[in-house]
């Protein structure tokens, strides 16, 4: 553990009290070196409704980014399609390009809102349980 990190969070003992059970009252577990009193797992905070609410924003977020994305692609297609039926038509091919670079951008996008919404959804479901 280095110097920077807090030292672990650990239940308070009355002076005097067993440290284990059948202990003798010394700090620590009698016996077992460096053990201490007892140590209590941290309890993850209650979610708020501030929480509950960017979870739903960043989720929605995510779902209008996706169907940009697969709106951006059929468009994509049919430009491709476009400029294949006519020369006159070539630049239908350069507009599908510039929307697959944006597509290729729109990826980490996605993945920016999409993993932490269903991070922050799974939460608020288990504490609702």
């Amino acid at each position: 553990m280095s110097a920077q990190q807090p030292p672990p969070p650990h239940r308070p003992h009355p002076p005097g009290a067993p440290s284990a059970p059948g202990g003798s009252g010394g700090p620590g577990v009698p016996g077992v070196p460096g053990v201490p009193w007892g140590f209590a797992q941290p309890r993850p905070r209650e979610v708020t409704a501030r929480y509950r609410r960017q979870a739903a924003i960043l989720t929605w977020s995510a779902i209008v980014v996706g169907a940009l994305m697969a709106v951006a692609l059929v468009v994509s297609v049919v430009f491709l399609v476009r400029a294949d039926q006519d020369t006159r038509n070539a630049a239908y091919g350069y507009l599908a390009l510039v929307l697959w670079v944006g597509i290729a951008a729109g990826i980490p996008v996605l993945l920016a809102l999409a993993i932490p919404a269903a991070r922050m959804k799974r939460r608020v479901r288990e504490q609702q349980r």
